[in-house]
């Protein structure tokens, strides 16, 4: 009898050697994604749950674990560059103005929106320091504009580092600009592109005016930065050949940001992190694209 429980002791002390390994391997962390999901007419879609997502790294699916919308606040810098010349400034500002209105509203738990706007020119000029005040934001669109040459790419640098510095896991970049010739200290597309993605924030670029046909390095640098850092970060690009249809472009930009979904997935712990992380729906008529959240003060 005393050789049998021995035996039976020494069985059981060699299960769980074997099963210790495994049980670490299976532990997984979270990870979050604010994801926008659109129609086919590009407005968002609401009452989307765990099934409907699909979360890739490195082509490889992760478990969706919880979806619901994203509540946190974020941290918006709006940058203006190349617009002095681009037509009616009146039309311009009151674009704005309905951009500033439709992110400043308070969520469902109270959380507000800070933003700041930038205009760059030569030289990045802080038109108004991150706020949730929205009589601040209307008052300073109507003062200070963007004059000189254009610079947007020095800019985007720029303000991806300011962004660094906010304790918020929600960082958004908005750039509204021209394709006007850049002067530029910006020598190539990485310069911009590994900034953005490090500081983990979306990109959203709109163009006003047509689409220049210059094929210059600048040119092409710009081109390449648009829609690579868009597309890379969860952003969007879009282009508005009058001033008069800005608003519309960013009434409906607010409408998008303001009711993304947080996405929370389970990553094995014991694996090195991501190249790349791609998250999409199963329905065919729609649009998924998600920013990985940022850690405060920190990069992704």
């Amino acid at each position: 009898m005393i050789h049998r429980r021995a035996l039976a002791g020494l069985l059981v002390v060699a299960a769980l050697a074997l099963t210790r390994p495994v049980a670490l391997l299976a532990q997984a962390t979270e990870r979050s994604m604010y994801v926008s999901v659109l129609d086919r007419s590009g407005a968002p879609v609401p009452n989307l749950g765990p099934s409907d997502f699909v979360v890739r790294e490195d082509n490889v699916a992760r478990e969706v674990l919880r979806v619901a919308p994203a509540d946190e606040p974020m941290q918006v810098a709006i940058l203006l560059s190349g617009l002095a010349g681009s037509g009616n400034i009146t039309q311009i500002r009151r674009a704005l103005a309905l951009f500033i209105d439709g992110m400043t509203v308070p969520s469902a738990s109270g959380a507000t929106n800070r933003l700041a706007i930038i205009s760059q020119a030569e030289h990045p000029t802080i038109v108004v320091d991150s706020t949730s005040n929205r009589a601040r934001l209307q008052e300073a669109i109507q003062g200070v504009w963007t004059q000189g040459k254009n610079c947007v790419l020095d800019g985007v640098i720029e303000v991806v580092r300011g962004l660094e510095k906010a304790d918020a896991t929600r960082r958004v970049v908005v750039t509204i600009t021209t394709e006007s010739p850049q002067v530029c200290a910006t020598h190539n597309a990485e310069q911009v592109l590994t900034p953005l993605r490090e500081a983990g924030a979306a990109f959203h670029v709109i163009i006003l005016g047509r689409l220049s046909q210059d094929t210059s390095d600048d040119a092409r640098i710009l081109d390449t930065v648009i829609t690579e850092g868009s597309r890379v970060t969860g952003g969007s690009y879009d282009q508005s050949l009058t001033s008069q249809a800005l608003a519309a472009k960013l009434q409906r930009l607010a409408d998008v940001l303001t009711q993304q979904y947080k996405v929370t997935y389970a990553r094995p712990g014991s694996f090195l992190p991501p190249e790349r992380t791609s998250v999409s729906t199963k329905r065919p008529d729609l649009t998924a694209r998600g920013t990985i959240a940022a850690g405060p003060r920190g990069r992704r």
